[in-house]
């Protein structure tokens, strides 16, 4: 496109034509890097513009019909509307095709151009890019690594046996693109891409917030009061931490760089949030000693 366009520019070229040329090219550009546009072009030519405001057909298009097919090998067009000659095209796809490429629709007339068959020539494009979950563990998604993969494609039946490179630090919602994994593509064109959304499987006990992974910590009240040591899990395994006396229900301790891996930078932290429980029964000497505590001392939490 930008090769054309400087071309036919109205501002340097001085050819015959040259202002329409570019019109017509800035129209072909401006379709096909819109999938929504390629696909209303697709209905309905150079009418497209129409179509796409009233979402209706335009006159003279009923029963218009284009097929692109996968496996003839290119596209065929049945009919023609409005703004199309004797081949079928508008004028700004006879441009970019060339000439030689649009014989078999001359010879045709109307709608003869056919990819199957006759003296048309096959188009090839690309093929679509598809989209597939992937759930991965907390850990497979910190670590990164090879995973290996069955996807069965729904409009073949076919199952597609995969071996994929996650990325260490990958997020929830991110994608890994497998290049050329996609669509076939029509007429003998390259394939497209396969995209793998990313989604993490619930942790049992660590829950990753930002690149902060968060965990809850059950103490005694003994362990509040007097202090004491607890083992929480980490994405390398567990780890033992220090509960400093005095602790109440929600207090942080925080492990820097024990967090979720960030692609490029530092880790983030680990928070291991403490909670008092407490038994729910008691036996008769449990009874006695709390009552004794009780009395003994003066704490008035509700004042502190």
């Amino acid at each position: 496109y930008r090769k054309l366009a400087r071309k036919y520019h109205p501002d340097v070229s001085k050819e015959a034509g040259a202002e329409d040329k570019f019109k017509e090219l800035t129209e072909a550009y401006e379709v096909l890097k819109d999938p929504e546009k390629r696909q209303k072009y697709d209905q309905f030519g150079s009418a497209w513009k129409q179509a796409r405001q009233t979402g209706q057909s335009p006159p003279g298009w009923e029963g218009v019909q284009f097929d692109f097919g996968q496996g003839g090998g290119g596209f065929r067009f049945e009919g023609a509307g409005p703004g199309y000659g004797g081949s079928g095209f508008s004028d700004f796809f006879e441009m970019l095709f060339g000439e030689g490429g649009l014989g078999g629709a001359r010879a045709g007339g109307r709608g003869g151009f056919s990819s199957a068959g006759g003296g048309g020539r096959a188009v090839r494009r690309r093929g679509a890019d598809q989209e597939a979950p992937i759930t991965l563990t907390l850990e497979e998604a910190a670590r990164g690594g090879r995973r290996e993969l069955s996807l069965s494609d729904p409009a073949s039946g076919e199952t597609k046996a995969l071996s994929v490179n996650i990325p260490a630090g990958v997020r929830p919602g991110g994608r890994i693109r497998l290049a050329g994994q996609g669509a076939s593509g029509p007429g003998g064109g390259p394939p497209g891409d396969l995209f793998l959304r990313v989604d993490l499987a619930p942790h049992p006990q660590l829950r990753l917030d930002g690149q902060d992974l968060h965990v809850t910590v059950p103490i005694a009240p003994w362990e509040a009061a007097l202090g004491g040591r607890a083992t929480i899990p980490t994405l390398n395994g567990d780890l033992t931490v220090k509960i400093p006396p005095g602790s109440s229900s929600g207090r942080r301790i925080r492990l820097r760089g024990k967090g979720f891996p960030r692609r490029k930078g530092d880790p983030g932290d680990l928070l291991a949030e403490l909670r008092i429980v407490v038994p729910e029964t008691l036996s008769e000497r449990e009874r006695e000693l709390w009552k004794g505590l009780e009395d003994a001392s003066d704490f008035d939490p509700r004042r502190a």
